[in-house]
């Protein structure tokens, strides 16, 4: 995989997708939207990669969207551009690999969407995040999504409406992110809870996060047949038997898929 505006590593069963336009603090331009998006489906379908790890280069997680792509759009223009640059989000909750963002330095705007739509978030002591578009005349519209199905409502529109930054420490206490260390320990943190996930069934791993996104928007009853059906169909595959086995006799599994 060959990109310009993102690097492509694998690390055993990591793939890791690095934002790399580090002179523009990852803001997102046109052709990283479109590159980030290649990479989520292609890692999705590689049979090796188990995880996968999202984070920025140089000083800042991403900043946003490059403003600089803003003017002299149609109506037309205008929806084909904003689609394009809030399609991480869906690929993101449609892929059955989990999704980890390790973030430092600054998350605004499309970089907070980011943290939001990911599965996982470990961020940096020190990194601030913030829905700021509404202090250029903008509103975080694509990420009010991702944000609104984690925050509370009042936690959600405080940042949507004031444009504030809040600090690592507070997203963890709101459960925007779920760990934050040393951002000279950001790398082996990550890596850490990405291998832990990445020693997991495979199978197991991808029917429940499918599983977990499937029933997020049922109703209850519904979502309770919907994931019953599913832990139904886990459990006729050969991981579920390995792992029940090797459980009952001690012994560490052999995840079938591989």
């Amino acid at each position: 995989m060959s990109f310009n505006t993102i690097i492509v590593d694998k690390e055993n069963h990591v793939g890791i997708i690095i934002l790399n336009r580090p002179d523009q603090l990852n803001a997102f331009s046109s052709e990283l939207a479109i590159e980030l998006n290649d990479a989520l489906n292609q890692l999705e379908k590689d049979k090796n990669i188990r995880v996968l790890v999202i984070k920025g280069a140089g000083k800042s997680f991403c900043v946003g969207i490059d403003v600089s792509e803003f003017f002299d759009k149609s109506l037309q223009e205008y929806r084909k551009w904003i689609g394009l640059m809030e399609q991480m989000a869906h690929i993101i909750a449609c892929m059955k690999k989990p999704v980890i963002a390790s973030a430092h330095g600054y998350a605004v705007a499309n970089g907070a969407g980011i943290i939001a739509a990911c599965d996982l978030a470990v961020v940096a002591e020190g990194t601030k995040i913030g829905t700021t578009a509404i202090n250029v005349g903008l509103f975080c519209m694509g990420p009010a999504v991702a944000l609104s199905r984690i925050l509370g409502r009042k936690r959600c529109l405080e940042m949507l409406l004031t444009g504030d930054m809040i600090d690592a420490r507070v997203a963890e206490e709101w459960g925007l992110v779920n760990k934050v260390v040393p951002a000279e320990k950001l790398e082996d943190a990550t890596m850490e809870l990405a291998n832990k996930l990445a020693k997991k069934s495979p199978v197991a791993l991808q029917m429940g996060k499918q599983a977990f996104y499937g029933m997020s928007d049922m109703e209850f009853g519904k979502a309770i047949e919907y994931s019953n059906e599913m832990f139904a169909a886990l459990c006729v595959t050969e991981d579920a038997k390995e792992g029940v086995d090797a459980f009952l006799n001690k012994r560490k599994p052999d995840w079938k898929m591989k």
